[in-house]
């Protein structure tokens, strides 16, 4: 194609937004290597999906928006090929000073050789009016040559999600954004809730935010008030108990989900479903995934399967098994008459706590 090697790459940003990780400023003390001139490389990776959307939107937002849709383009990256980024790069902007070309799991989906060779060559000849970004996800294969390149010589944003008083000053700040308060209290209640899941952090604080009103103070009456979810709750505070075999504080916590209003078939459900939940964590924790990716087996959010790898600690797989049988029995007795489910939970708990 005659390209000119060892061009020089634009420099955009200093600093685009990670919702939900650290900020990281792009000096060479973080482990960046900043690249002389402009760049037209990114490189946004890692396990917060929020964090990566947030700082995708914030290289969207340098095209202006009336003109958006002709001048952004989003590759698969299961099925893009070199052909298709060059074709997406090497048009001309139209009505606007440069294009932003975004590929969606390349490193993920492509698989070593020839093909990820010459799209690593190509990346020292993107036009200076295009903004080239690869978007991935956290599993992909960080041994490679491509991302090796792009570590050295794109603007990279790396998208973890905040924990401990790190989370909590995110909260913060994005509460005075919202123009309340959040207390401290609300903010550590609010993530024992949702767990550091920064999207539907977002999405609760917000919630809170319209709940108390401008300049409102959120504590953590508000967070039990529009957050807590009871019955869930009240049946992980069961579970806990039952895990720990203690006999009393288990049938305690029955009584509060049976006295929570909700029919006792359905807690006979939510408990049987709670149960192969912890039966799936064990197994797939067993074959070493993330709890992140554990959740996205389960098709659950990352607090509950956090919640239920602390829970799986204090049953055997024999345990989760027998009860899981026992659960499904008492449904079946209860629905033919044979016995009622508040004694045949009560018989359950005594004798998993004997």
């Amino acid at each position: 194609m005659g390209y000119a090697a060892g061009r020089r790459y634009p420099r955009a940003s200093t600093h685009l937004p990670c919702a939900g990780s650290k900020p990281i400023r792009l000096t060479p003390a973080v482990g960046f290597l900043p690249v002389s001139g402009f760049v037209v490389l990114f490189l946004v990776y890692g396990p917060d999906e929020y964090g990566r959307s947030e700082a995708l939107a914030a290289l969207k937002a340098r095209v202006p928006a009336e003109v958006a849709d002709l001048n952004i383009t989003t590759l698969d990256g299961r099925r893009t090929t070199l052909s298709d980024i060059v074709a997406a790069c090497e048009a001309m902007p139209f009505l606007a000073d440069r294009r932003l070309v975004i590929v969606d799991d390349l490193l993920k989906h492509q698989k070593a050789g020839k093909d990820r060779d010459d799209v690593r060559a190509y990346l020292e000849h993107v036009p200076d009016a295009c903004d080239l970004v690869f978007v991935e996800s956290d599993e992909f294969d960080k041994r490679s040559s491509l991302f090796t390149f792009l570590k050295k010589h794109a603007e990279v944003r790396e998208c973890v999600p905040r924990e401990g008083a790190d989370l909590l000053r995110w909260l913060s700040d994005r509460a005075k954004g919202l123009g309340v308060t959040l207390e401290r209290d609300a903010a550590q209640r609010l993530t024992l809730l949702a767990g550091n899941d920064s999207r539907l952090l977002v999405t609760e604080l917000t919630k809170l935010a319209t709940f108390v009103g401008r300049r409102g103070r959120i504590t953590v009456r508000e967070v039990d008030l529009l957050v807590a979810d009871r019955q869930e709750q009240n049946l992980f505070s069961f579970i806990d108990e039952l895990s720990a075999r203690r006999r009393s504080a288990a049938l305690t916590a029955l009584r509060r989900l049976l006295d929570d209003g909700q029919a006792a078939q359905y807690i006979l459900f939510m408990m049987a479903r709670q149960v192969r939940i912890l039966m799936g964590v064990r197994d797939l924790a067993a074959q070493r995934l993330r709890p992140d990716d554990i959740a996205n087996r389960l098709g659950q959010k990352p607090f509950v399967v956090r919640k239920a790898l602390e829970q799986a600690h204090g049953f055997s797989d024999a345990d989760l098994q027998r009860l899981h049988r026992r659960l499904l029995e008492l449904d079946h007795a209860s629905k033919t008459g044979r016995a009622a489910i508040e004694a045949g939970l009560e018989l359950i708990v005594a004798d998993m706590c004997s």
